[in-house]
C-alpha cells in the first residue's frame, strides 16, 4: 500500500515539474535516456526494488522504488548493466536524483525503517549478465537526503558522488535498500573532460580530468616560451594554474589566440606580449613581419639607441662663439648659441680644447689652466677658463657632440682665438717677511695675476724708517727697482720699524698702483726667525695628535668586533632588522578594553548582510557554517561563519572576537581573509573568507597518491610565504599544523587558526613565556615545549612537521606514539623519517627545521628561496630520498607478549589504518596473518585496493613484516 502511494505521488510530480538535465560532460549512463532498455537487475527478484514507469509528454518515463519499511533486515540490490569504461578514463562521477520517504509519516512507523541507501561498486574486463555476487561489489558511499518528503509535495534530493581509480574495461553499479522508502528518479555516470583550449598563445590538448593532473602544452605558431607551458586540469574538468606563458616573436604581434605578421610599416624587435608599432621618424617605411625599422639616408642611431626609438642626425657647428674678459685676473668666459642642426636629440653636449698658439705653432694648453665646470660633457653653452697668461694667443675648440657623432661627416666644430691683454701692470697684494736680523729684513711678495712668461717682470720697492710718536716727519723713502719679487734690505737700524710699499712695472716702464703699507722690525740682538720653527713643532704637535687618534680608533675598532663576535650566538631570527619591521603586530591584549582592538583592526558587518547556509564544522567556541555575505559592489560571496554558542561568558566573547583582531591585522594571499565580525547582535559572528577544500590534512587523506609532488611543493611553498609574512611582522603562530592550513578551489593554502598565536614581546630575544595552556606536543619544537619560550624559530621546526605532513599526504605524525614517547624520542635524537617518495631536497630541508640548535635553524625568508629555486628547477625533486618501511610504518603491535605476529588481519589493518579493507580481505579469504605475508602486488589490487598510495602503505607494511627485525626495536623509547 504504502509503494503504491509513493507511485501515485512520483506519477504527479513527474508530470508537473520534471526536467531533463542538459550536461556538457561525456556521459556513460543516463538512466533517463535509456528508457525501457534499463535491464537493471534486482535482488531479491520480488519484494524489493520495483521499476515504475509514467507518460511525460508523450513519453515513457522510468523510475525505480522501494519501500519495505514493515519488516526487519531488509536487503534490496539494484544492479546497473556493465557500463563500459573509455580508454584513459581512471575516474568517474554518479550523479543521483532521488525521495526519501520521511519515516515518521508511516501509521505506526515500524523501528526498522531508514532513510539512506547505499552505492557500491564493481569492476570487471567483461559483461557478466545476470551473475549477480554481492560480494563482488565494494561500498562507494551511505547516500543521505539533505530533505526528507513528509506530505504530497515530494522534496528531490540530488547527490554526486566519485569513483576514482577505475582500471579495467567496465564496471557495475549496485544500490543497496536496507529498509528505506526511496524511488530513484535519475542515474546519470560520467566523466569530465577539459577541452582543447588555447590560452596565452599556448595550445593544450583536451584531457580526461582526473584528479590534478599536469598537462603540457605548446606554443602557437610564431610564438615562443623560455620553459614549455603547462596547466592543470582539475577533477571538475576546469583548466587551472597555468605555467609558462608564450609570446609572439619578433616582427609578430598577439590578435586573440594566433599571433600575426606585423603590418608594412610596423615593427616589433623582440619576443614579447607588445603589439606592433609605427616605425618612428627619419625612418623608411619597413616590410611586413619586420623586426625594427631602418634609418633614412643622413640619419642614425646609437649604438645605446633601442629599436624604438627614432633616428636622428648628427649635430653641426656651435655658433657664434665668443671670448669676454673677467674681471679676475687671468679669467675669460667662452660662450656659443647650440648648432642649427642638433639631430633632434636630448643627448647634446659639447667638449672645449684649449691650445697655446705662437705664430703657426700651436701647442696643447698648459695644465694648470682651469675650466668651470669642466671641459667635456657641458650642457649648457658657456664656460669659464681659468689660470690664463696675459698676452699670449689662445685657440679654443668648441665641439657639439650626441650619440650619433661618430656618424656624421659634417663640421661640429667651432674655433676662436682670443689673448688677455692688460694695460696695466698686475697689482702687489700682500708682502712677506721671509727673515731678519738687527741691521736687515728678507721681504717678498704675491700679485694680483701672472706676469707674461716670455715677459721681465720689474717692481719698484720703496722703505723708510718709521717716525717716533710726536717727531716731525722728516724721513725719505729708499728706492729700489728690482727684477725679481724678493729682497735682502742691509744696513738698517736695530729695533727699529720699518715701513714698505711695492708696484710692478710695465713693460714700457708704466709703474702700477702701489701696494698698501706694510710695517716690519728689526731685531735688538742677532737671534733666528723663530717662525719656521713655530711651525714645525706645531706641525709635530698636530702629527702627534693625529697619530694618537687613528689609535684610539682602531682599539675601539677592535673592540667593536670583538663585541660582536661575543654576540655571535645571538638569536639570528630577531635581529635588529627583525625587531623593527616596516608593520609591526599589535597584541589586542594590550587594550584595557578589548573592544577597542575590535574597532581597530576589524570591519563590523551588518547582520542582514550575512546568511548561514550548513553547518562544516565545530569550532572551539561554536558551529561554524558555510554561508554567503551580500558585498556592495560584487554582489554575493561565499564565506565561512565561525557562531558563538549560546550561554557564553562575557571572557568567551572576549576571546572569541580576539582572534578577529589577530587575522584583521594580516593583508596576504596566503593568510586566510577577514571579511568582518558582527558584534552589535545577540549571536556574535567571525566572517572570512570561505576555502572551499577544507583542512589540507583532511584534503590530502581524501587523496593519498593522487596529487603530483610539483603540486606538492607548491603547496608548501604557498604556507611558507604566508609564515614570512607573519615572521615580518614579528609574530609567532604556536600552533603550525596542516590542520590549522585551509585549502580553496584554486589549490592555494592560507594559514588559520590564531586560536594560540601570541606576539613577540620586545626583549633581548624575542620570545614570549606561556603561562599554561595546552601545548601540540608533535609539531612543537624541543625548546619551547621545554621552557614555553615560542620565538619564529619554533614555528620553522613546525613547519618542518607540516612538510613531512604534506608529503605523508596528512598522515599523523610519530603514528599512534604518546606525547611521552614523541618528547624523549626527539631529546635522544629521533627524527621523522622521509615518507615514501619524497624528493631528497625536500626531506634535507626538514632536517634542517628540526635541528635542535635553533640559531641554525633557516628562517622563513630562507626556506622560500629555497622552495621557488626546487620550483623553478623542477628536476631537483626526481631525487627521492631513502624509504624504510619498518619506520614509516609504525607497527606497534607487531607481537604479543608471547612474542607471536599480529593476531588478525583486522588488527594488522587498523594498525596501519588501513581498516576500510577488513571486509573486502574477508570476502577474497585472506584471514590470517600467514596469508598477508604470502600475498603480491597484483593480489593487493585483486582485493579491491585500488589507491596508489594505499597499495604502497599495505605493500610496504607487508615487508616490514617479512623482515625479522621489528620495527619496535626502532622506537625503544
Amino acid at each position: 500500500m504504502e509503494l503504491r502511494r509513493i507511485n501515485v505521488f512520483l506519477v504527479l510530480f513527474i508530470n508537473r515539474v520534471f526536467i531533463s538535465l542538459q550536461s556538457k560532460e561525456q556521459v556513460l549512463l543516463d538512466m533517463k535516456a535509456s528508457g525501457s532498455e534499463l535491464g537493471w537487475l534486482t535482488l531479491p527478484y520480488e519484494n524489493g526494488w520495483e521499476i515504475v514507469q509514467t507518460v511525460v509528454n508523450g513519453s515513457l518515463f522510468y523510475t525505480y522504488s522501494v519501500c519495505s519499511v514493515d519488516s526487519t533486515e531488509q536487503d534490496n540490490w539494484l544492479r546497473t548493466t556493465f557500463i563500459q569504461r573509455r580508454p584513459g578514463t581512471t575516474r568517474v562521477s554518479v550523479e543521483l536524483r532521488f525521495i526519501v520517504r520521511d519515516c515518521n509519516t508511516f501509521d505506526g512507523a515500524s523501528v526498522a525503517c531508514k532513510e539512506t541507501f547505499n552505492l557500491f561498486m564493481s569492476e570487471a574486463d567483461a559483461d557478466v549478465g545476470t551473475n549477480f555476487r554481492k560480494g563482488q561489489f565494494r561500498k562507494v558511499a551511505t547516500i543521505a537526503p539533505d530533505e526528507v518528503t513528509q506530505g504530497r509535495v515530494l522534496k528531490v534530493n540530488t547527490e554526486t558522488r566519485s569513483i576514482g581509480s577505475l582500471s579495467r574495461k567496465g564496471f557495475y553499479l549496485a544500490f543497496q535498500d536496507m529498509g528505506a522508502c526511496v524511488a530513484l528518479l535519475s542515474v546519470r555516470v560520467y566523466y569530465k573532460t577539459c577541452p582543447s583550449t588555447v590560452q596565452s598563445l599556448a595550445a593544450f590538448p583536451e584531457t580526461v580530468a582526473d584528479a590534478l593532473k599536469e598537462v603540457g602544452g605548446a606554443c602557437v605558431e610564431n610564438a615562443a616560451s623560455p620553459a614549455a607551458p603547462r596547466i592543470y586540469c582539475t577533477a571538475e574538468g576546469e583548466w587551472v594554474v597555468p605555467v609558462g606563458q608564450c609570446q609572439c616573436r619578433a616582427g609578430y604581434e598577439s590578435t586573440g589566440d594566433a599571433c600575426q605578421a606585423c603590418k608594412p610599416g610596423y615593427f616589433k624587435p623582440s619576443v614579447s606580449s607588445d603589439s606592433c608599432q609605427l616605425c618612428p621618424e627619419n625612418t623608411k617605411p619597413s616590410p611586413a613581419r619586420a623586426t625594427q625599422c631602418q634609418c633614412e639616408d643622413g640619419f642614425f642611431r646609437s649604438p645605446s639607441d633601442p629599436p624604438t626609438s627614432a633616428c636622428s642626425a648628427a649635430p653641426g657647428a656651435p655658433r657664434d662663439l665668443t671670448s669676454t674678459t673677467l674681471q679676475a685676473e687671468g679669467s675669460l668666459q667662452l660662450s656659443w648659441r647650440p648648432p642649427l642642426v642638433t639631430g633632434g636629440r636630448s643627448d647634446l653636449t659639447y667638449s672645449v680644447a684649449c691650445q697655446l698658439c705662437d705664430g703657426p705653432a700651436c701647442a696643447p694648453c698648459a695644465d694648470r689652466v682651469r675650466f668651470e665646470p669642466g671641459a667635456a660633457d657641458l650642457r649648457e653653452p658657456t664656460v669659464t677658463v681659468a689660470e690664463l697668461d696675459s698676452h699670449l694667443n689662445y685657440t679654443f675648440t668648441v665641439e657639439a657632440r650626441s650619440g650619433v657623432s661618430q656618424f656624421g661627416t659634417g663640421p661640429s666644430t667651432a674655433a676662436i682665438t682670443t689673448a688677455l691683454d692688460y694695460r696695466d701692470p698686475p697689482k702687489v697684494t700682500l708682502i712677506h717677511l721671509d727673515d731678519r736680523s738687527p741691521t736687515s729684513l728678507a721681504l717678498s711678495w704675491s700679485l694680483s695675476r701672472r706676469p707674461p712668461a716670455r715677459v721681465s717682470q720689474r717692481y719698484e720697492l720703496m722703505y723708510r724708517r718709521k717716525d717716533a710718536d710726536g717727531e716731525r716727519d722728516v724721513t725719505t723713502y729708499t728706492v729700489l727697482i728690482l727684477d725679481k719679487s724678493s729682497v735682502q734690505i742691509s744696513d738698517l737700524s736695530p729695533d727699529t720699524t720699518y715701513v714698505f710699499r711695492v708696484q710692478a712695472l710695465g713693460p714700457e716702464g708704466n709703474p702700477g698702483s702701489y701696494s698698501a703699507e706694510h710695517e716690519f722690525h728689526t731685531t735688538l740682538i742677532a737671534e733666528p726667525l723663530t717662525q719656521n720653527n713655530s711651525t714645525a713643532v706645531m706641525g709635530a704637535v698636530i702629527g702627534l695628535a693625529v697619530v694618537l687618534l687613528v689609535v684610539v680608533a682602531v682599539l675601539l675598532l677592535r673592540k667593536r668586533r670583538l663585541s660582536s663576535r661575543g654576540r655571535g650566538s645571538e638569536d639570528p631570527y630577531f635581529s635588529t632588522d627583525q625587531l623593527k619591521p616596516l608593520k609591526t603586530y599589535i597584541d589586542p591584549h594590550m587594550y584595557e578594553d578589548p573592544n577597542t582592538a575590535i574597532q581597530k583592526f576589524v570591519t563590523e558587518i551588518d547582520p542582514n548582510a550575512v546568511s548561514k547556509h550548513k553547518v562544516i564544522g565545530v569550532g572551539e567556541f561554536g558551529e561554524v557554517f558555510r554561508g554567503v555575505m551580500k558585498v556592495p559592489g560584487r554582489g554575493e560571496a561565499a564565506v565561512a561563519i565561525k557562531t558563538l554558542k549560546l550561554g557564553y561568558s562575557e571572557k568567551q566573547r572576549q576571546d572569541f572576537l580576539s582572534e578577529a583582531s589577530i587575522m584583521g591585522q594580516f593583508s596576504h594571499p596566503n593568510i586566510i581573509r577577514l571579511e568582518g565580525v558582527v558584534t552589535k547582535f545577540k549571536h556574535a559572528m567571525i566572517v572570512t573568507e570561505y576555502m572551499e577544500n577544507g583542512a589540507l590534512d583532511t584534503y590530502l587523506k581524501d587523496r593519498d597518491g593522487d596529487i603530483p609532488t610539483y603540486q606538492l611543493v607548491g603547496m608548501l611553498r604557498g604556507i611558507a610565504a604566508g609564515m614570512k609574512y607573519l615572521s615580518d611582522m614579528s609574530y609567532v603562530h604556536r600552533d603550525l599544523a596542516a590542520r590549522n592550513v585551509l585549502v580553496n578551489s584554486n589549490l592555494e593554502c592560507k594559514v588559520s587558526d590564531f586560536g594560540l598565536s601570541r606576539v613577540l614581546e620586545d626583549d633581548a630575544e624575542g620570545t614570549y613565556t606561556t603561562r599554561g595552556g595546552k601545548i601540540p606536543i608533535r609539531w612543537t619544537a624541543p625548546e619551547a615545549i621545554a621552557y614555553r619560550k615560542f620565538t619564529s624559530a619554533s614555528d620553522v621546526w613546525s613547519f618542518g612537521i607540516v612538510m613531512w605532513e604534506v608529503m605523508a599526504f596528512g598522515e599523523r605524525p610519530y603514528w599512534d606514539m604518546s606525547n611521552h614517547e614523541v618528547m624523549k624520542a626527539i631529546n635522544e635524537g629521533f627524527r621523522l623519517p622521509a615518507p615514501m617518495d619524497c624528493p631528497s631536497a625536500i626531506y634535507q630541508l626538514m632536517l634542517q627545521c628540526w635541528l635542535n640548535d635553533r640559531a641554525k635553524r633557516p628562517r622563513f625568508s630562507d626556506i622560500v628561496n629555497i622552495l621557488d629555486k626546487l620550483l623553478q628547477s623542477p628536476e631537483s625533486l626526481k631525487a627521492i630520498a631513502d624509504f624504510d618501511p619498518r619506520v614509516s610504518i609504525r607497527l606497534p603491535s607487531t607481537s604479543g607478549c608471547d612474542g607471536t605476529m599480529f593476531r588478525s588481519v583486522p588488527e594488522w589493518l587498523e594498525s596501519i589504518r588501513m581498516s576500510q579493507y577488513k571486509d573486502s580481505f574477508a570476502r577474497a579469504g585472506v584471514t590470517s596473518m600467514e596469508q598477508v605475508l604470502a600475498l603480491r602486488h597484483e593480489d593487493i589490487r585483486n582485493i579491491g585496493v585500488r589507491l596508489p598510495g594505499h597499495m604502497k602503505r599495505i605493500a610496504y607494511s607487508i615487508l616490514g613484516l617479512k623482515d625479522e627485525t621489528s620495527s619496535l626495536s626502532v622506537f625503544a623509547v
